[in-house]
Formats: C-alpha cells, sequence, structure tokens
C-alpha cells in the first residue's frame, strides 16, 4: 500500500476555481486521483478536488509559514 499525504477526499459543496496548470502537472493530479481512490477504495476524483486539500496539507506543513503566522498572530494579539 502506498502511503499518500492525503486521505479520502470530504465531500463538501463545491466552489469553482479557475486557472492553469501546466499539461505535466495536471496529468499528475490525473494519476495521483486514480491512486487515491485505489487507495481508498473509492472511485477516482476529480483531480481538481484535490487541488484544495494539497494546498491544505502544505501550508499546515510548512513550518516556517507556521511560525510566521504564529508570529503575525501574536503581534496582532499584543500589538507589537
Amino acid at each position: 500500500m502506498t502511503k499518500l499525504k492525503l486521505g479520502s477526499i470530504k465531500d463538501d459543496k463545491p466552489v469553482k476555481v479557475t486557472l492553469e496548470l501546466p499539461a505535466t502537472l495536471h496529468r499528475d493530479l490525473v494519476a495521483y486521483a486514480e491512486i487515491l481512490g485505489r487507495e481508498t477504495g473509492q472511485a477516482a476524483a476529480d483531480p481538481a478536488r484535490l487541488i484544495v486539500p494539497m494546498l491544505e496539507r502544505f501550508i499546515a506543513t510548512d513550518r516556517g509559514f507556521v511560525k510566521a503566522r504564529r508570529r503575525m498572530n501574536l503581534s496582532l494579539v499584543t500589538g507589537e
């Protein structure tokens, strides 16, 4: 079993997003969706639905961002 960073995709209300992706990135998203579907026992998700959880995961695991955000929130609270 492959250890993917994403788990099953939540069935949230869809939001329309318009952006252009390089063809290679789109092919990777399609492949990821197919593998994720096999791993979770679900049908392959629409590759566009992977973008939000991938970005959420990326932001949540970016230590530099987490530290900077914590400092920013602390400075907002303390007024410094």
